[in-house]
């Protein structure tokens, strides 16, 4: 990461009036942080409506996030930017989605109790930190394998047991453990990928990022209903960086 990012993140934290606290009381300032993240989310939310249908977000998302320490799955020294409404950068080439376009994504898909879930991009292992708390399992595919290794014991030193993490390219899914009830795809594509289609269970959801790397991209859910035929809705425009893997590096 570079000094001008760095820069740019104290920026916006000294705008919002939120100022990293004491190690002391990291533990207290976290907490109440995680429930400052979620009531901006709410609102955005609301802001957002009359474009995305979407007035409110599930409750048991907005828990999950409140309950999941995003500063764990961020570098240290952003760790006392973690809860800011954008972006981080997690490598060089990777960012930690801002906060509202997870819980956003995680609410689309609808995840149940019982349901078992697939997600490409794993990254730090954030999001399959949030979706873990609200399925019965989560299978997550990660492109870059020091990135893969390093969250699957991130997420197992947290104790999220119901996640599983492998080095692969996701375009292709995991079909071991398919079908999946729901599908998260954290990159950006211009198509539809068959594999993943394969995988999704009538009666699943999918949503993906949809559109070329260089032009439009919008946030895309797509449904199989029980008959097989899929159904895609448009959410809003977006900005996700490509998904990786094959030809596509």
């Amino acid at each position: 990461m570079t000094l001008r990012r760095t820069g740019a993140v104290a920026l916006l934290a000294v705008v919002l009036g939120i100022t990293p606290g004491p190690a002391a009381r990291a533990a207290d300032n976290d907490t109440v942080a995680r429930g400052q993240m979620v009531d901006l989310i709410a609102r955005e939310i609301a802001m957002l409506a009359s474009q995305t249908g979407i007035a409110t977000i599930d409750p048991r998302v907005l828990d999950a996030m409140r309950e999941v320490p995003r500063h764990a799955f961020v570098p240290e020294v952003l760790r006392p930017y973690a809860y800011l409404p954008q972006p981080l950068p997690v490598t060089p080439e990777q960012n930690l989605a801002a906060p509202l376009l997870i819980a956003l994504m995680t609410h689309l898909v609808e995840v149940q109790p019982d349901d078992i879930v697939f997600e490409t991009g794993t990254g730090a292992g954030y999001h399959a930190a949030v979706l873990s708390r609200l399925a019965a399992h989560v299978y997550s595919v990660e492109v870059v394998e020091g990135l893969a290794d390093h969250a699957a014991r991130l997420l197992k030193d947290l104790g999220y047991d119901n996640v599983d993490v492998l080095a692969d390219d996701g375009y292709y899914g995991w079909a071991a453990h398919a079908p999946y009830d729901a599908i998260v795809v954290k990159e950006a594509i211009d198509h539809l990928p068959q594999p993943l289609l394969s995988q999704l269970k009538r009666g699943g959801r999918m949503v993906i990022p949809l559109g070329p790397p260089d032009g439009p991209q919008y946030l895309t859910l797509v449904r199989r209903d029980e008959a097989g035929e899929l159904r895609e809705q448009r959410i809003m425009p977006v900005r996700f960086s490509p998904l990786q893997g094959g030809e596509r590096l």
